[in-house]
Formats: C-alpha cells, sequence, structure tokens
C-alpha cells in the first residue's frame, strides 16, 4: 500500500487522518508509538473522528517521518482534507463486507442441523472458510500489528475467537478429533457477519455524530465570479488571491472573506454566527466567506482566503476541540490498556473452569470460552468519551457558540464561579443617548435634539457620535454649522441659524460662564444614576441636556438570573468607577462587583477564587481582559467579525450574546452527563455480559452463543454512539428567549 503524502502543515503540529482504528487499545497503542520518539511531546488519536494530532520539533523530525511512525504501527494516515473521503469509502466497505458476509453464512446457519449430510458440510466448509480469511481478514491483520507492537487490541479478541471456532470445526470435520464429533463453522461465520453489522452500524452513527463538521465542509464556495479588465468570469474559489475583486449575486455563496467596495444587500450569516436574521452590508463593512448574499449585488475585494477565512478558522478549531481528550477520558483509556489481557485470561478461566470443576464437555466449555472472548471489547470505552465530545461541540456550533477544546465542556460543566467584564459583556460597550431634558417647557425637544446633533456632527467624540445616532433614529438631520471649533476635549462651540451655540461638559459651560443651575435637580439626578452629560447653550444661555450611558443589553439580567438559578456565583469586574459599576451591579442583578480594576487585577481576582478552590470562568471581550482569560480553568471570550476565531479564551460567544454563555454551560453539563452515562453503560455492559458469556447463568437455562455474544458486542459500541446522539434533544430546552 503506497504511503499518504503529508500535507503542508505548520512547523511544530500535524493533524492528520487515521484508517485502520478499531478500538480503544488501538488508540493507546498509536499514541504509544508516537510518543516514543524524543521529538513528539504531544500525541492524541480521536477514536470518534478517526483522526491524530501530533505536536513535534520540528527541527528533528518532519511530516514524512510521522507518517512513517503511523505506517510502521499498523495504521493508515491520509491527508486531513481527504479524511470525509476516507470515511464515506470506509462505510461503503462496512456495508457491502457485512452483506458479503451475511448472504454467505445464512446457508451455514440454515443447515447447521444437517451435519451428517456430506454435501451440505463441503459447503458449509467452503463458505466458511471465505468467509474467515476475506470478510474476516481485516481482524488478522489488526492483531498482527497490535501483536507486533506488544499490545492487544479488540481484533486479537475477534480473531482468536473466530479462529478458535473455524479450526476447531476444520479439524471435527477431517475427523481430527473422532468420528463424530460436532463441527459449528456458523459459529465463526455469523460471529464476523455480526461484528460486521456493529461496526458498519457504528461507522453510520458516527457520521451523524460529526454532522457539524461536515456541513462546515460543505459550506465553502466551490466558484467565484472574478472581476478583472475584461469583465466578469466564474473560477473555482481556489484560484482567488488576496487583493482580487469578486461579483457576488443574490443567492451566492460569498467565496472569501472581504470588503464591500460597492452595492450591498443582506447577507445569511447564521452558518458561522448562528445569528437568523439576515444583516445588511453596504461599502466598507466587512463580510465572512461562506456566508449567502439574500438580496443585492456587491463587489467585494478579497482579505482572506482558503485556511485563513474565519470559516477556515473554525472548521481548524472544531477539528481540534473534537480531536482532543477531556480528564475524564483517562479513566477509559487506563481501563483499556489492561482490559483485553484480563479478558483473555477470563476465557482461559472458564474453559478451565467449565471442562475441571464443572465436568462439562470439551465443546461446552471451549464455545463459553469464545462467548468470553468476543463479548468483551474496549469499543464502547474507546467511544464513550470522544462522541459525546463530538455531539456537543457541533451543538455548540450550531448555536454560535466556538468551543476551541473538547475538553473544556468537562471543565465547564464544573463551573461553580463566572466572573463578568462589565463594558462589552454585560452592556453595550457603546454609549447611547438615554435623556434629553429641555431648560423649560418653551424649549422644543426636537429642535434641542437638532442644534445637538448639529454641533456634535463634525466631532469624532464617542458620545458626540452617540447623538448623532440617536437624531438618526427620532428622523432629525443635522443642519450646516459654520465657525466650529472644538475646544480641548471639553466640547464644541459653532454658529447655526444666527447663533452662537456650545456643546460640552461642565467645564465648558464654566469656560463661557454659563449657570447650569436651572437644570441643577435634574442634573443631580442624571449624575446619581451613574450618566455622562452633555451641556447645550444658545447665545449664552443654557437651553437643554442630554445624558449618555453604556446601557444593559437586553438578555444581560436574564443571564445572570439564569447562572444563580445554575447555582453559579457571578462576579462583575471593571475598570469602571465605583458608583457607576454599583449602578451597572444592580441592573444586572450579580452577586458582587468590583470596580476601577486594571487588567492585571482582574487576573489576580481570578487568582483569589481559584486558592479557595474555585472552578472560575471569565466572561469578557479577550483583548484587554486577556490575563485573566487565561488564567481562569474556562475563559469565555465576547467576540464577532472575522477576527472571532482568534479572540483568547477557549470557548467564543460569535453572537456576542451573553445567553450563549448560560447554553454552553448547559451544554457542558448535558456532555459530562453522555460521557458518564456512556462509560457506566459500556463497564456495566463487561460486568453483566462476561459472566453470561462465561454460562454462569446456565443453570436457569440462560446461555449466549458465541455468534450472538458478537452480536451484543458490536450493538454495545453502537448504543454509546447512539446515546451521545441523544444530547441533540437539549435543543428543546435552550431555545432563545
Amino acid at each position: 500500500m503506497s504511503k499518504a503524502t503529508p500535507p503542508m502543515e505548520p512547523d511544530g503540529e500535524l493533524t492528520f487522518g487515521v484508517r485502520g482504528l478499531h478500538c480503544a487499545s488501538c488508540v493507546a497503542t498509536l499514541e504509544k508509538k508516537l510518543l516514543e520518539h524524543s521529538a513528539i511531546t504531544t500525541a492524541i488519536v480521536n477514536l470518534a473522528v478517526e483522526t491524530g494530532f501530533v505536536r513535534f520539533d520540528a527541527k528533528q523530525l518532519g511530516a514524512a517521518d510521522i507518517f512513517s511512525i503511523v505506517h510502521a504501527a499498523g495504521y493508515t494516515p491520509v491527508e486531513l482534507h481527504e479524511a470525509e473521503v476516507v470515511q464515506d469509502d470506509s462505510l461503503r466497505s462496512q456495508r457491502n463486507w457485512f452483506i458479503f458476509s451475511l448472504f454467505a453464512s445464512l446457508p451455514i446457519m440454515l443447515t447447521m442441523k444437517l451435519h451428517s449430510n456430506h454435501a451440505v458440510m463441503q459447503l458449509n466448509l467452503l463458505l466458511a472458510t471465505m468467509i474467515q480469511f476475506s470478510a474476516g481478514l481485516i481482524f488478522y491483520r489488526g492483531a498482527w500489528s497490535a501483536l507486533k507492537n506488544r499490545s492487544s487490541n479488540m481484533d486479537v479478541l475477534v480473531a482468536l475467537g473466530t479462529s478458535a471456532a473455524y479450526f476447531y470445526s476444520l479439524a471435527a470435520y477431517f475427523g481430527l478429533f473422532g468420528a463424530h464429533r460436532d463441527v459449528f463453522f456458523e459459529t465463526s461465520a455469523m460471529l464476523i457477519a455480526f461484528i460486521r453489522l456493529g461496526k458498519y452500524l457504528e461507522a453510520r452513527a458516527r457520521g451523524k455524530a460529526s454532522e457539524a463538521l461536515k456541513k462546515l465542509l460543505h459550506l465553502q464556495a466551490d466558484k467565484a465570479r472574478l472581476v478583472t479588465e475584461n469583465g466578469e468570469k466564474e473560477v473555482p474559489a481556489s484560484v482567488i488571491r488576496v487583493g482580487d475583486v469578486v461579483l457576488v449575486r443574490a443567492g451566492d455563496v460569498i467565496p472569501v472573506d472581504g470588503e464591500v467596495l460597492d452595492g450591498g444587500g443582506a447577507v445569511n450569516e447564521s452558518m458561522v454566527t448562528g445569528e437568523s436574521l439576515p444583516v445588511l452590508k453596504k461599502p466598507g463593512d466587512l463580510v465572512s466567506g461562506a456566508t449567502v448574499s439574500t438580496n443585492g449585488v456587491m463587489r467585494i475585494r478579497a482579505t482572506r482566503i482558503g485556511e485563513a477565512t474565519l470559516l477556515g478558522q473554525i472548521i481548524k478549531m472544531v477539528r481540534e476541540a473534537q480531536g482532543d481528550k477531556a480528564p475524564i477520558q483517562k479513566f477509559a483509556d487506563a481501563v483499556s490498556a489492561w482490559f483485553v489481557p484480563i479478558v483473555i485470561l477470563l476465557s482461559a478461566g472458564t474453559f478451565a473452569l467449565w471442562y475441571t470443576v464443572f465436568s462439562g464437555d470439551f465443546l461446552t466449555s471451549f464455545r463459553f470460552a469464545i462467548a468470553v472472548l468476543v463479548i468483551a471489547c474496549p469499543c464502547a470505552m474507546g467511544l464513550a468519551t470522544p462522541t459525546a465530545i463530538m455531539v456537543g461541540s457541533g451543538i455548540a456550533l450550531g448555536r454560535g457558540i466556538l468551543v476551541k477544546k473538547g475538553s473544556v465542556l468537562e471543565t465547564i460543566s464544573r463551573i461553580n464561579v463566572l466572573l463578568l467584564d462589565k463594558t462589552g459583556t454585560l452592556t453595550r460597550g457603546t454609549p447611547e443617548m438615554t435623556d434629553l431634558v429641555p431648560v423649560s417647557r418653551s424649549v422644543d425637544p426636537a429642535r434641542l435634539l437638532e442644534c445637538l446633533a448639529t454641533a456634535e456632527a463634525y466631532s469624532t467624540h464617542p458620545l458626540a457620535q452617540a447623538a448623532l445616532a440617536a437624531s438618526r433614529e427620532a428622523g432629525v438631520e443635522p443642519g450646516q454649522a459654520d465657525e466650529f471649533e472644538e475646544r480641548g476635549g471639553i466640547g464644541v462651540t459653532c454658529r447655526y441659524g444666527g447663533f452662537q451655540l456650545a456643546v460640552g461638559n461642565e467645564r465648558l459651560m464654566e469656560e463661557l460662564g454659563i449657570s447650569l443651575t436651572p437644570l441643577a435637580k435634574k442634573v443631580s439626578v442624571l449624575t446619581a444614576a451613574g450618566k455622562s452629560l452633555v451641556y447645550v447653550a444658545a447665545e449664552n444661555a443654557l437651553v437643554g441636556v442630554a445624558a449618555f450611558s453604556d446601557t444593559l443589553k437586553p438578555e444581560s439580567a436574564q443571564a445572570v438570573a439564569e447562572l444563580r438559578r445554575m447555582g453559579i456565583v457571578t462576579c462583575m469586574i471593571t475598570g469602571d468607577h465605583a458608583d457607576v459599576a454599583a449602578i451597572v451591579a444592580k441592573q444586572a442583578g450579580v452577586d458582587t462587583f468590583e470596580a476601577d480594576v486594571m487588567p492585571d487585577r482582574k487576573r489576580e481576582v481570578v487568582k483569589e477564587y481559584q486558592s479557595r478552590g474555585k472552578i472560575v470562568g471569565m466572561v469578557g471581550d479577550g483583548i484587554n481582559d486577556a490575563p485573566a482569560l487565561a488564567q481562569a480553568n474556562i475563559g469565555i471570550a465576547i467576540g464577532g467579525g472575522t477576527d472571532v476565531a482568534k479572540e483568547t479564551g477557549d470557548i467564543v460567544l460569535m453572537r456576542s450574546d451573553l445567553m450563549d454563555a448560560v447554553r454552553a454551560i448547559a451544554i457542558g453539563r448535558a456532555t459530562l452527563t453522555k460521557i458518564k452515562q456512556n462509560l457506566f453503560w459500556a463497564l456495566l455492559y463487561n460486568i453483566l455480559g462476561i459472566p453470561l458469556a462465561a454460562g454462569l447463568l446456565s443453570s436457569y437455562g440462560i446461555t449466549l452463543k458465541p455468534e450472538y455474544a458478537g452480536l451484543a458486542m458490536a450493538f454495545s459500541s453502537v448504543s454509546v454512539v447512539l446515546n451521545s446522539l441523544l444530547l441533540k434533544r437539549i435543543d428543546t430546552s435552550l431555545q432563545y428567549r
């Protein structure tokens, strides 16, 4: 078999697909082989998605060397972009081999009572041999690779069980055990058929578990309309380069991340942000590849292409998340390491016990031993954690919650303290005009707003922009002023409509000798509410005041209430003044707050809670909160736009919705519950299944033939995957509110 060509990857890290993984023991074997090389520091193999991740010293080792190690261990590495095709081929192959082994073994099953008929026995021998060394050959290959690496896996158990049944029957057929010894070719044949059925169903179920990643891969545009000097032409999206201009019409998938040069229209961004409503785009706005234009025509200049796009970064992070191991996986790995050898000993012990202590005949003892071999397999334990993580991260992604590491879903479920940044997390992050107060009833509010907007139209100050936004929303257009002068950050003066206007803070009014007494009572109320004030004066007389505030997001109070209901303590930490922080804290309903906090102090707050034994989460904007996000057990970045995937933190809330933090915790808790259920049932299955297969209940007439033990083993793995898929039911309890 030819070796795959290693893909181009950043130095020091390599992610690749792996063919030939059958159970948790395969995972442990390959990880052990990779880590034996001194240049490899991290090796994570994921059974559910059949991928490997390696972190290594690029000066000592290359991707081709890593692929050689994988080959030497008995597995086949494939390029990551080919993994989906390989999975489809594998599923088709599993189906075809099951159909073949089933139809070839049915005649053996139907005629197993006709052992005295020589022609029938010859047919059964031929069919059993054909099945054993075609559909069953994969188990011999896997067993040989495992034994060569001084380990054991599921293939060893299946190869031992089927070989014992087949070769015993073969010897009995030729009379080596006496003239009238029974043969049971049906056992090995049906055993292979049933295990093939289980592997096929398992592959199908795993395919459903990885639907989220497949959907992302299918979102990528295949073609683009490239704008050239000679007009537009349709080209493969892969040929677009940074700086190229593409034309996007209604219904088109945007092929690249870029900036709208001209035109505009609504864009459906739900596939990458989870936001259901289309977003209106105009010249200067940024768009993301894989989003869909719902109307209008736009010319877009490409700023990011290929893996550098938002979608490319998300796909990379989803793969890493699904390939990551949760801490609880260590338990399953530890069990799997010694499970197969113990099963072989139990099988030998079962035979010895029945043949000597219970005085059973050779054939009965032999069949019980084979049943023990095949019913006990670490597959279910190997799939318990990664399939649940795969489904959980997929559900989160559908909600616009990007989980960067799979282990995060376990850790976030244990959070008992959540620290919340104020600006941009609990609040909108930009000031809004909340009040406009005329000095008397004789002053028209609309005229007051017009004067405010006219003066602020020339300023870039955030409060000026907020005033202009309020006037636009009210349908009031600013006028044309002259003699405009910006006064050192304290305000502006200008002439408008024959009047001298002054718009600014208290200091500007003092410099101009304008009395604020007429609005003193109202000003004290607004100041107590933590609002920023801008006064408006005309011809040296106060005519009104505007109040601005960074208002609470609509969902913040509800999110805090939900967190409290979940038993999580909330603490707001902000660099803002204590009086403003107190007001926002009361509005949001947080348990406690700390104000006048610098970024370094935020990190110290996280450490203080951790020193008390708390599992701490931090929600912030990922920039000034970076130290705290890095220190926290779970960093949750409020993010938006094309740089979302680069935010600091383990989880990115792509919709910048604090309720998504609540949903992330709920998904994490549900995922951990599923992992525990999967491990419990996988262990319980073996605790109950092995005694049953060993014939300990035979006195009650309850026994298990080896072929049915194989079927039960196969379905144990399928049940674990299906149980993980039930995670999707939590969607009904996480509806947007």
